[in-house]
């Protein structure tokens, strides 16, 4: 049985969490476990978790992977996805700015240009805006579906048609990211000329993103046989919140759930875990 207690367990003194128990302390595990104490109702320990995030949000409203990085990434659209009490210490208008104005460089108008002189044709696949891990690069599926998801929540706080055009480029690009088998790999559907396979962890967060959107049959067919094969706790969790997200509840796995290797395992665990009774917190 997945506990939250554990979860906190795991807080190290300065206030965030590490990717394992004892390990330093740095964004993503820290955000993903204040999201799960908050889906379960343990309210202890957030406030120090806020604290910690609060300290190391940069000027440009951004945040960091870690200490050791100087740059703003890809996880500063999870401090978005905390609830409205939990982040009213943190700079939101400013984070929600530095996020909304990343993009994956392929979508582009100077990166398309230049493939059009080099002589390569325009790809359809990149006409819509993805989220990258780090800005000036490519976008991949992950890191757009959780911006997406928290840029959404902010929309639900604080409507605006600026938001709400940026979400729908963010949905038109993981409707066109797509697999052949109907899941969602990391990012390129095709390789050297061969359709790539999907992945259990993607194509559970891809349709939690695409909670509300037509989800076409071959998808969710694919997602029941990610979950059946599934082999972590992480996918288990993402594909329970994805099929949950259109209205399907994840079958019991076959067998004993495999136990969390990681902060990240554990803190999905419990989001997922608390979804049925108290609802699902990525789109509250």
């Amino acid at each position: 049985m997945i506990h939250a207690s554990q979860l906190a367990s795991m807080q190290n003194r300065d206030g965030g969490w590490g990717y394992r128990g004892g390990s330093p302390s740095v964004t993503e595990p820290t955000c993903f476990a204040l999201l799960a104490l908050a889906a379960a109702g343990w309210g202890t320990a957030t406030a120090a978790g806020v604290d910690w995030l609060k300290r190391r949000q940069r000027a440009d409203g951004g945040w960091p992977p870690r200490d050791e990085v100087d740059q703003s990434t890809w996880v500063s659209a999870l401090p978005l996805l905390l609830p409205p009490k939990l982040k009213e210490p943190l700079n939101i208008p400013r984070a929600v700015e530095w996020v909304s104005a990343q993009s994956g460089r392929e979508s582009g108008w100077l990166y398309r240009l230049r493939l059009l002189l080099a002589g390569f044709g325009s790809d359809p696949q990149n006409a819509n805006p993805g989220w990258p891990w780090y800005p000036g690069t490519a976008a991949w599926v992950a890191p757009t579906a959780l911006t997406l998801l928290a840029l959404e929540k902010i929309q639900r706080e604080q409507p605006s048609k600026a938001l709400e055009e940026r979400c729908q480029g963010g949905r038109a690009y993981l409707r066109v990211r797509r697999c052949a088998d109907g899941g969602w790999n990391h990012g390129s559907t095709r390789a050297l000329g061969y359709d790539g396979p999907s992945y259990p962890e993607t194509t559970g967060l891809a349709l939690l993103a695409l909670h509300g959107s037509p989800i076409p049959a071959q998808s969710m067919d694919m997602a029941r046989r990610h979950y059946r094969e599934a082999r972590s706790m992480e996918a288990l969790s993402w594909l329970t919140l994805g099929l949950a997200a259109h209205g399907e509840k994840a079958p019991p796995p076959a067998d004993a759930p495999y136990p969390p290797r990681t902060t990240l395992d554990l803190a999905l665990a419990v989001v997922a875990a608390a979804a049925p009774e108290r609802g699902n917190i990525f789109l509250e």
